[in-house]
């Protein structure tokens, strides 16, 4: 299990707290750091076992930290990691009642899932539309022009999937807060495309996954709860704002082009 840490405060505990009602498997905790500097990965080092700190040497962002850190504890001869497969998630996270456990049983049931993500709910206890399309010229683009002021949109409605019901289906894409990843769709790919800095990675994570003839599997008898705050003040801390709107941009319009080449066939 890789999280990617830059000091995430009491989050961290509460994550690794709740990961004991998660699953009975004895699972490896990672802590990818991008340079953290109040003391959190230091204290769960000490305070909980099965738990080792992987200082990436700066702050890489989201994709590359993941990145090296599976370089370093999968890609290795004398691993004794589960090879098969591995979690990645945000140290704000909290995980429900065998919440992992349910993601392998996704995983079993969809053998082509390259993928598998949970229900994530927010603190309120809505649910988060962490399962959703691909981004495409129309629907994406509406979402983007008209979802900051019509919230009830039906471009928006249809590119997060808002009107079903949570449902085991294969999807666009997951949220990268929280995914099991089959180590070999995730090896086929190459990883994170590390050009993303922070944001619309997992969006190309689920584009390439699918190109490469895997799935991304939404598993919603799987739940987790999320923070949202944390993304936001790493962002405004030390994110690089230079570098995140960029990615944004180049997400958006690398889904949009697809489209219309798509578009543009008889």
């Amino acid at each position: 299990m890789v999280t990617v840490t830059y000091s995430p405060g009491a989050h961290l505990d509460r994550f690794l707290k709740t990961l004991a009602h998660a699953t009975e498997r004895r699972l490896l905790v990672v802590m990818a750091d991008n340079g953290s500097t109040d003391g959190a990965p230091e204290s769960a080092l000490e305070r909980y076992a099965d738990v080792e700190l992987f200082r990436t040497g700066g702050n890489l962002g989201y994709g590359t930290a993941v990145n090296r850190a599976v370089a370093a504890y999968l890609d290795t001869p004398d691993s004794v990691v589960d090879q098969e497969f591995f979690v990645v998630v945000n140290p704000d996270v909290q995980w429900g009642p065998h919440s992992i456990d349910e993601l392998f049983a996704g995983a079993a049931r969809w053998p082509a899932a390259g993928a598998v993500g949970p229900l994530i709910r927010d603190p309120d206890g809505s649910v988060y539309p962490s399962a959703r399309h691909q981004p495409s010229l129309i629907r994406g683009g509406m979402h983007a022009v008209v979802g900051p002021f019509w919230k009830s949109n039906p471009w928006t409605a249809a590119y997060r999937q808002d009107r079903l019901e949570p449902s085991e289906r294969a999807v666009g894409w997951l949220s990268g807060s929280c995914l099991l990843l089959r180590t070999k769709a995730f090896r086929q790919i190459g990883g994170f495309d590390e050009n993303y800095f922070m944001y619309m990675e997992d969006v190309d994570l689920g584009d390439r996954l699918a190109q490469g003839g895997w799935q991304n599997v939404y598993v919603p008898a799987a739940e987790v709860e999320k923070e949202r705050e944390i993304v936001t003040e790493i962002s405004r801390n030390e994110g690089k704002p230079e570098k995140i709107i960029p990615n944004i941009v180049q997400g958006r319009l690398k889904g949009y082009y697809k489209d219309v080449v798509l578009l543009d066939q008889p």
